[in-house]
């Protein structure tokens, strides 16, 4: 049998190289679709690296806390417009959840920044030295500020690596005097690098100052916009946040029968909701690729179809000599098939080509998955017995005598 097979493969091999232009155009088809599915999908699950990577960046065992939602008249205001959150909360949270091992205030603003000759609009945030810990940021250049700097509202400032460059380009800001809305802040520290989000922004562009100073010089108010906590583990992410939600709800008053006036979002939500959107569109791309397979598998039937009327009488001269139409079968179909590999084995060295060049020269990365690379090999392989049984029956189906006169 495995003579009889390797035979097969040789009578097949000589057939296709017989020519080799035709049989080349014939699995370009196959060859692009295996490449392009393979490539695809690699986009799609480099993307979706990308995205966990930049979340993973944002903290550890993160969760979030955003005010809730305001009426006014029937009219629902949305997300952000009932803000409820004070300096206390972040107090109450810090003594009361076992399951939190750190908890920020978040004071947002932004302005126009004066420091070391230059100016720069950018983002700055209130927070607290927990803050550090939740996000996993440490200082390159001086040191990060303390909780007494906090609690005495002191005008220091610790600078994102982008600020730091564009305000003091190629100097150590630290010791230097930067001014906010007419406001002096001494730089304590340069932030590392930790680059874009998947979304876009840079996270370093943005200068980090205490809490107390932001909220009360900067802005003039009471209310914090969000908070920041980190819980104690992955495994107790869920335990937290309904910890979290307990003591919040207790903190404002809210009665039995009333929502909440705040939205809790944790590290694995976030991450869900943002992988969601790149598994749908790798999916739609793989499919999208997979038709470029299924043309390819059309040109190979017409290829083949083709053939058997050209070989008409080499079948029937097979025929007369002894071989059983099984075997005339077999031989077509062995054709098709090796065919659509020799194909698909061309496309997955181009599919590598292709994602060598795009990670290389491109800012999108493509992530060849073992999986996918054998998937799409499969496929093409069950395309060529799909495709290629038609012609190998019709030719299996010829009367030797009227393929014998055939001219």
């Amino acid at each position: 049998m495995n003579l009889q097979f390797r035979n097969l493969v040789k009578v097949s091999m000589k057939g296709i190289l017989k020519n080799r232009m035709r049989s080349f155009l014939t699995s370009l088809g196959i060859i692009i679709g295996v490449a392009a599915v393979i490539v695809m999908v690699g986009v799609g699950q480099g993307a979706s690296q990308r995205i966990q990577s930049s979340i993973a960046s944002m903290g550890t065992n993160l969760l979030i806390v955003f005010p809730g939602s305001s009426q006014a008249g029937g009219v629902n205001r949305g997300a952000g417009s009932w803000n409820r959150f004070t300096m206390d909360d972040a107090d109450r949270i810090r003594e009361q959840c076992r399951l939190i091992s750190a908890v920020s205030p978040v004071v947002r603003s932004g302005d126009q920044i004066i420091g070391g000759g230059n100016n720069w609009n950018t983002s700055i945030y209130g927070v607290t030295p927990d803050y550090f810990t939740i996000r996993t940021w440490t200082c390159e250049q001086g040191e990060l500020f303390t909780d007494r700097d906090v609690a005495s509202s002191r005008k220091v400032a610790v600078l994102g690596k982008t600020t730091a460059e564009t305000l003091f380009p190629g100097q150590n800001p630290v010791g230097e005097r930067i001014r906010i809305r007419n406001t002096p802040f001494i730089v304590t520290g340069v932030l590392k690098r930790k680059g874009q989000t998947a979304m876009g922004p840079d996270q370093d562009d943005v200068v980090l100052a205490p809490a107390t100073t932001v909220l009360y010089r900067l802005k003039g108010g009471r209310y914090v916009d969000m908070l920041n906590a980190s819980a104690a583990s992955m495994e107790q992410m869920a335990e937290a946040q309904e910890e979290l939600r307990t003591v919040l709800r207790a903190a404002h008053r809210l009665r039995a029968g009333d929502d909440d006036d705040f939205t809790i979002r944790s590290q694995a939500e976030i991450t869900e909701m943002a992988t969601s959107t790149t598994k749908t569109m790798t999916l739609l791309l793989g499919a999208i690729a997979a038709v470029s397979l299924l043309v390819g598998g059309i040109g190979i039937m017409n290829i083949m179809l083709v053939s058997v009327t050209e070989r008409t009488r080499e079948i029937g001269i097979r025929m007369s000599v002894g071989a059983r139409g099984r075997d005339v079968m077999m031989q077509f179909l062995t054709e098709a098939v090796v065919l659509s590999l020799t194909g698909g084995l061309i496309g997955i060295l181009l599919a590598f080509l292709v994602s060598l060049v795009m990670n290389r020269f491109t800012s999108m990365q493509a992530v060849i998955r073992p999986d996918i690379v054998m998937l799409a090999f499969g496929f093409a392989g069950a395309v060529g017995i799909f495709f290629g049984l038609h012609p190998a029956r019709k030719a299996a189906g010829l009367n030797p005598i009227e393929a014998l006169r055939y001219e």
